[in-house]
């Protein structure tokens, strides 16, 4: 097992500063981890090497695509294979695996025709062919109604936990044995059409979320605000609320976001020039295109980040620019001596959703390294958002004062501020491919200043190593181990921590060379070297997300 310390000199004499020299060159294939599996619904022991420590009592739940055909019916992207929930349970140092397919509509009607019925973000469903041919035609002029395959993340409302796609439908899940129980639509409780699936939580339980609605004037971003508690043994989403709405800078145009940054007492929405033509949303059908053709990246128009009070739900008049960049994941954020410190994973481009066609995962040899080579990398950065601008603030001078910063920001008008954000990593970090699937100690430090956060490396496609960040000194730390494949590494807290990074990392371990070779990795998050892995005798397809369900 290689793990390389914080100052490692691998690839040293290979490294130019601000490049990806030397990656990218013979490729292993990774068409096996975008391939169909079948469900676990039994629970399987694993076998155990190394320890897994005994004071870890819960689950990792993980989410992701895992069927991608139905009969002669194949989807073309990997966002739309059908949802998956993976279970890692740990007891007493022991572990068992389980998995079961979500019960959607998507997944059931799909399976009783044994044909894609149901449109995905890279597939369109063909006409039904028991339809008589007047039917067909005019559904032609439908519009592609939005799918409940919840394969992206795994989230939690009212201490019920749901998956969740980028839709307004979730399915409620059992935690102990995967079922699924109920389908539950935002837009029975509040007035939105979609819903992200990166929700936020303050200490009390109330989650934060945002959603768009459309209507005829087009399109207006919302956040909504859940309570913690449930009235009702049954309650889902009940006193759920819009706490804000933005007007879109182009409301026929307006930003694809995934997730959204939180402080203590602010969210941030950054809408970024990743866009949706809403038009060739409505036409999606009757021009035979996914739901993907309409999105699209603008580089000539810049990011704008919306301020927004969680308490009063006021939007700041004061706008804040960048520079066009694309963002799925934020780290952290935090206020600090009148400053809002924003953390997130940046693209230069925002074309990233063009390479995860299953076509391109499945590639082998000169043209995977070409389709890895046409992709821009995730870095981390820290934009600073001054939070007392007035009128009296000049204009000629860079905002911020922190001396351990270097980024800027600088007011260019009376309602604008231009930020250029600072790079939270050395050069070494462009040789492991850039950093993506951050996960931090989320109960103790987010809405925190922090030192630590986890992330995986790009070397490939799909994530090839584990890293641990310092912002201290902005080194890190990896784990990787050649032809392996880890997933984003989830933070659990040992029970007796003192420390921000006293626990472990979590993460699945995948190989496309080796049938039926999944572990579970068990990393110490001090040290970042291995403490025991459990291996499952199962295939599992690469996921999206998951979490860490303490058992009670």
């Amino acid at each position: 097992m290689n793990i390389y310390p914080v100052n490692n000199t691998e690839n040293k004499n290979d490294m130019k500063a601000g490049t990806y020299a030397g990656l990218g060159k013979g490729l292993e294939t990774i068409a096996p981890l975008v391939s169909s599996v079948e469900e676990t619904p039994d629970p399987i022991p694993a076998e155990i090497h190394g320890t897994i420590p005994r004071w870890i009592n819960g689950s990792l739940l993980r989410n992701g695509p895992a069927k991608f055909e139905f009969g002669d019916t194949h989807y073309n992207h990997w966002f739309d294979g059908m949802a998956m929930l993976h279970k890692f349970k740990m007891e007493k140092g022991q572990v068992t695996y389980t998995s079961r397919f979500l019960r959607s509509d998507a997944y059931k009607k799909n399976s009783e025709k044994d044909r894609i019925m149901v449109s995905e973000i890279g597939t369109v469903s063909m006409s039904d062919p028991c339809k008589n041919i007047f039917q067909r035609f005019f559904s032609h002029f439908d519009m592609i109604k939005p799918t409940d395959n919840g394969n992206v993340n795994i989230v939690k409302y009212k201490g019920d936990y749901y998956l969740s796609t980028e839709t307004n439908l979730m399915h409620r899940v059992n935690p102990e044995n995967l079922e699924t129980l109920e389908q539950v639509d935002w837009s029975a409780f509040v007035a939105v059409n979609a819903a992200s699936a990166h929700p936020h939580y303050d200490p009390d339980g109330t989650s934060f979320n945002m959603g768009n609605s459309y209507g005829r004037k087009g399109a207006i971003y919302n956040i909504i605000s859940v309570p913690p508690e449930k009235l009702h043994a049954d309650d889902t989403l009940q006193g759920a609320k819009i706490l804000c709405s933005i007007t879109p800078a182009n409301k026929a145009h307006p930003s694809y976001y995934h997730s959204f940054a939180m402080s203590e007492n602010y969210l941030v929405f950054i809408e970024q020039p990743v866009k949706i033509d809403l038009m060739k949303i409505l036409t999606c059908v009757m021009r035979g295109k996914a739901l993907c053709d309409a999105v699209y990246w603008d580089p000539k128009v810049n990011t704008i980040m919306h301020l927004i009070n969680k308490r009063t739900g006021k939007v700041s008049p004061m706008k804040y620019y960048a520079k066009a960049f694309a963002n799925f994941h934020q780290i952290n954020a935090f206020e600090e001596d009148g400053f809002l410190m924003m953390d997130l994973c940046c693209f230069d481009d925002g074309q990233a959703l063009d390479i995860y066609f299953l076509q391109n995962l499945r590639k082998s040899g000169e043209a995977l390294d070409e389709v890895y080579n046409s992709m821009s990398r995730a870095l981390p950065r820290r934009f600073v958002l001054p939070l007392h601008v007035t009128d009296d603030t000049p204009t000629d001078q860079n905002l911020n004062t922190r001396p351990s910063s270097s980024a800027s920001c600088f007011k260019t008008s009376s309602t604008m501020v231009f930020c250029q954000p600072e790079d939270l990593h050395g050069d070494d970090l462009y040789q492991y491919g850039g950093l993506e699937f951050p996960h931090i100690n989320y109960e103790r430090y987010n809405t925190r200043p922090y030192r630590y956060f986890y992330g995986c490396g790009f070397r490939h496609l799909f994530a090839d190593s584990l890293l641990k960040m310092d912002l201290n000194d902005k080194t890190f730390k990896v784990w990787h181990q050649k032809g392996l494949f880890p997933s984003e590494p989830v933070f659990v807290p040992s029970p007796d921590a003192t420390e921000e990074d006293d626990g472990v990392i979590l993460s699945v371990v995948l190989s496309p060379s080796q049938n039926k070779s999944t572990f579970l990795l068990v990393l110490n998050a001090k040290t970042f070297e291995e403490l025991g892995r459990a291996n499952v005798p199962v295939n599992m397809p690469y996921d999206f997300h998951g979490v860490f369900s303490a058992s009670t």
